[in-house]
């Protein structure tokens, strides 16, 4: 596609693409629902979610953000009022070009995840790895549940009706 007639055709794609992403901020205030405009000092800034899944262990909830090129020094994680927050940015790459064609958000990102009563949340552990930031929150002592000993005493009749 190096020929004229090829440049033509994607000058004309991005012009297109340009236009609806314009069109959708315009009109929505942000171009998908993964995503949304917040306000800042300056103007607008386009924000989004990552992916987010939870599950229980026996002695943790566990939780897990799909944050692909994401490093370290770029997410920050923090519990406030019984809310787990996850932001960051996620930077796009040096030297790519800006009329390529991607399928990733880019930009900052930020997630709020209520969270249950019954966690020790002074013990919350983080663990970034291949673009996934595991959280394991346990489970405070006084919330795991504890079985009860069943005692056995002597048998007693029914009083008879």
């Amino acid at each position: 596609m190096n020929t004229v007639l090829g440049s033509d055709v994607r000058q004309t794609l991005d012009h297109f693409r340009r236009s609806v992403d314009q069109l959708f901020e315009n009109f929505y205030g942000f171009p998908s629902e993964t995503g949304r405009m917040i306000p800042s000092g300056t103007g607008s800034q386009w924000m989004f979610s990552p992916a987010v899944e939870t599950n229980w262990g026996d002695t943790n909830l566990n939780l897990r953000a799909i944050l692909p090129g994401v490093p370290q020094n770029d997410v920050k994680v923090t519990v406030q009022n019984n809310q787990l927050i996850i932001e960051g940015e996620r930077k796009t790459q040096e030297g790519s070009a800006k009329s390529g064609f991607t399928q990733l958000t880019y930009g900052r990102f930020r997630t709020e995840i209520a969270l249950p009563a019954g966690l020790d949340l002074d013990k919350v552990n983080c663990h970034l790895h291949d673009g996934v930031l595991d959280i394991q929150i346990p489970v405070a002592e006084k919330a795991r549940p504890r079985q009860i000993q069943i005692q056995a005493g002597e048998q007693r009749k029914g009083i008879p009706a």
